[in-house]
């Protein structure tokens, strides 16, 4: 959630920010703001909704000669989508943003009230700037007030901040929430991803944890609760073009079809002639490990479902799933003969990342997969396997979901053949399917237009039923939510067994249930249970490569002698249904009302 830029240099800041900011947009569009101090003179504007409002009340500002600058793009945690609430927030000469949450914010607040400060915002972030002024206004001390500042708070932040009481400095700190900064030459960038400053910047350094400090004449100093430290920049990539849309309408839809070359990428160097193989892997990570716990959040969670079949299945390893945004409070009983498996898109989920902490606070070895390096979640782990999707702007996750369940299945083949539980013709059929996904991954040329079709029975009614068995329960908690995050329409996923146990209820012409029936595995089980739905006048759209007569709608699929053939070439049928269910709904596909792509706060 959110997204911050910031430059000091003599180029014209306020492209700069604003295209930088367009790149984080995915993070947030409630709102968004940028700061300028320039000849001694401080410039802001604020917009709120989407970043061309900002563009359209700055197209008359232009900025010219050195100066310091600082954007953001927001997604409301404290307070509404109002131009007030909107970064940056400004004191009586100064300007911060942030990413986070100030947790104890109110305390602080009432304590700057107590002091005659009037807060303008609803938000937490205004506390930052207000307290600065407050160090300053006793010291005169710009950098000593900053330092204060930052020891006075609590929770996770990223922030820049800016004053005319040092119109050539820009303080920033980060603790939790990610923050990195780019070099050119004399010019400085600061950005919360890659992507705002590649073409821009050349190299770059990714803060951690408790570090902070002031850019100053072209220079960076860092600081850690140790004092003063140096550091090491790194070679910035420089290829944006996974970022665009390459002609199609909207990016999820060419995520969709980019899964079958992404998964390629994703078992390159991994998936061998006769076994799978992870070099980024020590080969003692399994010693002494007996159980599988896996934290995650949303769809990751959803591939972490998907994967404890797999593990206990395959590899003969008790496998448990859990949600963590609920891990962190239910005081969990943690071995140290478990291994501890986070799975994040972006690597910086907060309610992953917690629970992260918690299990090697424990003394767990820890594993993630995740698809951004340097991440927060990488770097915490002992271990981490990415899943090479590349950059993912659509907020409904679809390639990272596709990867995450290779990586997963790949990862039971692998602790199978540490362990020796899988013989050499079971190992040589998985390996088989998986050489075969990147096809199952394919959108056919008659299916994309088949459920452009389709969707225009599926606008109203009163839910919707997702329902699977095995395997395939997961993937319809997914499709459901796929749906949801993108038509506004209510979904379900169900295992099909359980619908006799109450919701079938629900059951009659105006409730659509998608039945995900594969061949290879439960096949007759399930039909049972769809068709128990049909007698209640369920309408009913079954994805199967067995023709099923009593189904309203039928998508044939090609794929039926690998349950995970079957599970991929399925989730691709969903995933296009949400789409185009969206999209004639007059939906924002990529990004959905009331999300935001990396969720950093709790």
């Amino acid at each position: 959630m959110c997204g911050i830029v910031g430059y000091l240099g003599k180029n014209e800041k306020k492209e700069i920010l604003l295209d930088g900011l367009q790149e984080l947009e995915y993070r947030g569009y409630d709102s968004a703001g940028i700061a300028v101090i320039e000849n001694k003179q401080l410039k802001n504007f604020k917009a709120v909704g989407r970043l061309k409002n900002l563009r359209d009340k700055t197209k008359e500002y232009e900025s010219k000669g050195f100066g310091v600058s600082i954007g953001h793009t927001r997604w409301a945690t404290h307070g509404k989508p109002t131009e007030l609430n909107a970064h940056p927030h400004m004191g009586a000469y100064s300007f911060v943003v942030h990413n986070g949450i100030i947790e104890n914010y109110q305390e602080l607040k009432k304590e700057l009230q107590a002091d005659g400060v009037k807060f303008l915002s609803q938000t937490d972030t205004e506390t930052i700037v207000h307290l600065f002024e407050k160090n300053h206004n006793l010291n005169n001390n710009p950098w000593e007030s900053f330092k204060k500042t930052i020891s006075k708070l609590e929770g996770a932040y990223a922030t820049l901040l800016i004053t005319e009481a040092d119109e050539e400095t820009i303080y920033f700190a980060k603790n939790g929430s990610p923050m990195l900064i780019g070099f050119n030459d004399s010019d400085v960038y600061f950005a919360s991803s890659d992507t705002p400053i590649i073409g821009k910047a050349t190299e770059v350094y990714y803060l951690e944890d408790g570090e902070y400090g002031y850019a100053q004449n072209g220079k960076i100093h860092l600081f850690d609760k140790n004092g003063e430290k140096t550091f090491s920049k790194q070679a910035l990539a420089t290829d944006k073009a996974m970022a665009q849309k390459d002609g199609y309408r909207f990016f999820m839809e060419k995520e969709i079809y980019e899964q079958s070359t992404v998964m390629n990428d994703t078992m390159m160097g991994r998936l061998l002639d006769d076994r799978i193989e992870f070099e980024e892997l020590d080969k003692d990570l399994f010693d002494n490990i007996v159980n599988i716990k896996i934290c995650a959040c949303g769809t990751s969670y959803h591939s972490a479902l998907a994967a404890s079949y797999l593990f206990e299945r395959i590899a003969k390893t008790p496998c448990q799933v859990e949600i963590a945004s609920e891990f962190r409070y239910k005081e969990p009983l943690l071995r140290d003969d478990t291994l501890f498996v986070t799975i994040s898109q972006s690597g910086e989920t907060a309610d992953t990342l917690e629970a992260l902490k918690m299990a090697k606070k424990a003394g767990l070895k820890s594993l993630s997969i995740c698809n951004v390096d340097n991440s927060s979640i990488v770097r915490e782990s002992d271990a981490a396997v990415l899943t090479r999707a590349g950059i993912e702007k659509g907020v409904a996750s679809t390639k990272a979901f596709a990867t995450q369940t290779m990586v997963l299945w790949m990862l039971a083949i692998y602790v199978a053949q540490a362990k020796e539980t899988i013989d050499n013709e079971l190992l040589s059929q998985e390996l088989d399917a998986m050489r075969h996904t990147p096809k199952a991954l394919l959108v056919a040329d008659e299916l994309h237009p088949k459920m452009t079709r389709l969707s225009k029975r599926y606008l109203h009614g009163h839910g919707f039923f997702f329902i699977g068995r095995d395997l395939f329960f997961p993937l319809a908690l997914e499709g459901a939510l796929k749906l949801k995050e993108i038509s506004y329409l209510h979904a379900e996923g169900y295992p099909s067994g359980e619908m006799k146990h109450g919701p079938i209820a629900l059951a009659d012409a105006e409730l659509f249930t998608v039945a995900l029936m594969p061949k290879s595995l439960h096949y007759e089980k399930i039909k049972s249970n769809v068709e128990e739905l049909c007698a209640r006048d369920a309408t009913v759209l079954a994805i199967s490569p067995e023709p099923f007569d009593l189904a309203d709608d039928f998508v044939k699929t090609t794929y039926d002698s690998h349950p995970m053939l079957e599970f991929f070439e399925m989730m691709v049928v969903t995933q296009l249904l949400a789409l185009e269910i969206s999209v004639r709904l007059g939906n924002d596909v990529d990004m959905p009302r009331n999300l935001a792509k990396s969720v950093t706060v709790e």
